[in-house]
C-alpha cells in the first residue's frame, strides 16, 4: 500500500466530487493489490453489463468512506473487518449512509516467518520474539534489536500491530517499521535469497503466501476480554491505554457502498450486494497484480471474460 501523504481530505474529497458528478457510479480504489483488482473488475461488470459508466478514485480507508457519506464516491470494494470497526460503525450503524455487502471472504493475520526460519532457529511462539537473543536474529541495521515489519503506513493492522508488541512485550527487543507494501515484497525476497532471517505482519489473502512457505507464530487465542484498541485519532495516549495481548480476531473483507445507489442505481446496488468472492480467487488476483505485474483494467477485463457465469449469479439475484 502507498500512503497518501500531505494530501487533505478535503482535496481529494474535492477531486473526487468532479469524477463523481461526471460518472454514474464512481469505485474507490485503496492502494493495495487486491483492492484495485476488485475496483477495476466492478468497474467492467458494471460497464459490460448494467451499461453504466463507471469512474475510479484513489483514497485512503477513512478518505473513501467520508466521501460515501457525502456522495462523491459511490463504492469501497474491500473493507477489512474489524480493522475498519471504527468507520464501519461510523458510516454504517451510526450515520447510515454506508451498506455492506453480507458476502465476506474469510481472512487470517499474524506474524510470520519462512517455515525454514522456524525450523533453523526454533522459533514458533510470538513470545519468541522477547528474547534478546531471538530478537537478535532479526537485526537488520547492527543497533542489537530486531527490526518487524508492522505494514504499510497509514494502515490500521500497522497500529494494531505496535499495541500488541507493547503488550507482548516485544517492543523491548524489536523495532517496528512501516514501509510500502510493494517494497516490504522485495525486501522479503531479497533476504530468503540471501538466506537472512525476517520476520514480518503478514495477512491472507496476499501473495506472500502462494511465493513462500510461511509460518505463523503461535498467540493466545483471541480474548475479547483484554483486547481493547484506542484510535490514535480519538486518545494522544492511544499506545498506552490499548492492550492486544491475544490473536486478531476473525476476520473478513467486504464490499461496503453508499446507500443512495439504491434510489439513484438501483441495479449498480443489487450488484454490490450480491458479488460473492472466495479466498482463492482474491489470492490469485493479488498474485496476478504483484508477481505477474499484470495492469489492473486488463487483468480486470480478463477476469471478468473468465467468470462469466458467477458475474451472472451475482447480477441474477
Amino acid at each position: 500500500m502507498i500512503p497518501m501523504k500531505h494530501i487533505t481530505s478535503t482535496l481529494i474529497l474535492s477531486l473526487s466530487s468532479g469524477l463523481a458528478n461526471a460518472a454514474d457510479v464512481t469505485v474507490g480504489v485503496p492502494n493495495w493489490p487486491t483492492a484495485a483488482a476488485t475496483s477495476h473488475i466492478l468497474k467492467v461488470v458494471m460497464e459490460d453489463y448494467l451499461g453504466l459508466d463507471v469512474g475510479l478514485q484513489n483514497g485512503t480507508n477513512a478518505v473513501i468512506f467520508e466521501a460515501m457519506d457525502k456522495g462523491t464516491i459511490d463504492v469501497h470494494p474491500e473493507v477489512w473487518l474489524p480493522n475498519q470497526q471504527s468507520l464501519h460503525d461510523k458510516y454504517v450503524k451510526e450515520r447510515g449512509t454506508v451498506l455492506q455487502d453480507m458476502n465476506g471472504v474469510e481472512a487470517t493475520q499474524g506474524i510470520c516467518v519462512t517455515r525454514e526460519v522456524s525450523e533453523q532457529y526454533g522459533i514458533s511462539s510470538i513470545y519468541d520474539l522477547t528474547n534478546p537473543e531471538t530478537a537478535k536474529l532479526f537485526d537488520r541495521d547492527g543497533d542489537g534489536y530486531g527490526e518487524l515489519w508492522a505494514g504499510p503506513p497509514a494502515a490500521a493492522s500497522s497500529m494494531v500491530e505496535r499495541i500488541k508488541a507493547k503488550s507482548y512485550g516485544y517492543d523491548q527487543t524489536m523495532k517496528l517499521y512501516e514501509l510500502d507494501e510493494t517494497l516490504f515484497v522485495a525486501e522479503l525476497s531479497a533476504s530468503d535469497k540471501a538466506d537472512k532471517p525476517i520476520v514480518f505482519f503478514c495477512y491472507s489473502p496476499h501473495q506472500m503466501f502462494q511465493m513462500y512457505d510461511l509460518v505463523h507464530l503461535e498467540e493466545p487465542p483471541h480474548n475479547p476480554d483484554t483486547w481493547h484498541i484506542i484510535q490514535p485519532t480519538d486518545d494522544p495516549d492511544w499506545l498506552e491505554k490499548s492492550n492486544a495481548d491475544s490473536a486478531w480476531p476473525e476476520a473478513a473483507l467486504y464490499i461496503h457502498y453508499a446507500k443512495k445507489l439504491e434510489s439513484e442505481q438501483p441495479a449498480a446496488a443489487n450488484l454490490l450486494s450480491h458479488v460473492n468472492l472466495d479466498l482463492e480467487q482474491i489470492n490469485d488476483m493479488s498474485y496476478a497484480l504483484t508477481v505477474d505485474k499484470k495492469d489492473p483494467e486488463t487483468y480486470a477485463h480478463e477476469w471478468v471474460a473468465d467468470h462469466a457465469d458467477l458475474v451472472e449469479s451475482w447480477l441474477a439475484q
